[in-house]
């Protein structure tokens, strides 16, 4: 099951359960639409892998199966935009 993380590991930006801006790699790193947009080829920044939608989790479903609450930063944040 999908961790739903809860931030953008550039920017910290909320990305709750529901948000159609968050973006994931195949090891669940999290970006918003924006962050994403500005990293090299769209990728991953931590392992080059595909950054794409993260589904999003049934309403019904999130209250035994919650998002995760811990956040993850990037320390110094991402790479500058090309």
């Amino acid at each position: 099951m999908l961790e739903l993380r809860p931030n953008c590991e550039c920017c910290d930006r909320d990305l709750p359960p529901a948000s159609p801006n968050a973006y994931i790699c195949s090891f669940e790193c999290t970006f918003c639409g924006d962050c994403r947009s500005r990293l090299p080829g769209e990728r991953c920044p931590n392992c080059g892998g595909e950054l794409v939608r993260r589904p999003i989790r049934p309403a019904e479903k999130l209250a035994a199966n919650p998002p995760a609450s811990a956040r993850t930063l990037k320390p110094g944040g991402c790479p500058p935009a090309f």
